[in-house]
C-alpha cells in the first residue's frame, strides 16, 4: 500500500501478496493492478513497457489516446490492455489476470468492534451471542 502523493503519475511498483506478484500502474488518474506473469510464456510481464492507445477512425487519421494504456512483456512484446488483460497477439490467448485498485482513505474513529460475553462452562467455552458485551455499538 503507498500513499496517493507517493505514486506519481506513470509510475509502477511490483508487490508481493503471498505467492502473487502483481504490477500496480499509474497512469494519469487512473490505477491498474494486474498479475506479473506474462501467459504467453512466464515473463515479467509489469516490467515491460508502458503505451498509450491510438485511436484511428479513418487512414491517415488518429490520436493519441492517454487514458488507456497497453502493456508490452519484455521478453517478446505480447501487449495486454492494463485495464482488462486482453492479449492482441495470439488468436484465443488468455488475457493477464487483473486486480481492482480503490483509492480512498480510511475515515476516522473511534472504531468499536462488537463484543460477547465468554465464559467457562464444564471444561466448554461458550460464546453468548444473546447478549453484547461492553464494547457492542
Amino acid at each position: 500500500m503507498s500513499r496517493l502523493d507517493e505514486f506519481g503519475p506513470g509510475e509502477r511498483r511490483i508487490v508481493e501478496a503471498g505467492r502473487r506478484s502483481i504490477g500496480v500502474f499509474r497512469v494519469g488518474d487512473r490505477f491498474y493492478a494486474l498479475n506479473n506473469h506474462c501467459p504467453h510464456q512466464g515473463g515479467p510481464l509489469c516490467l515491460g513497457r508502458v503505451a498509450p492507445w491510438l485511436r484511428s477512425a479513418a487512414p491517415g487519421d488518429y490520436r493519441v489516446d492517454d487514458e488507456d494504456a497497453l502493456l508490452a512483456c519484455p521478453w517478446h512484446g505480447w501487449e495486454y490492455d492494463l485495464a482488462t488483460g486482453q492479449s492482441f497477439l495470439g488468436p484465443g490467448e488468455a488475457p493477464v489476470r487483473t486486480y481492482g485498485v480503490s483509492v480512498g482513505g480510511r475515515e476516522p474513529g473511534p472504531y468499536v468492534a462488537e463484543t460477547f460475553p465468554v465464559h467457562v462452562e464444564d471444561a466448554w467455552v461458550v460464546v453468548d451471542t444473546a447478549t453484547r458485551g461492553e464494547g457492542s455499538a
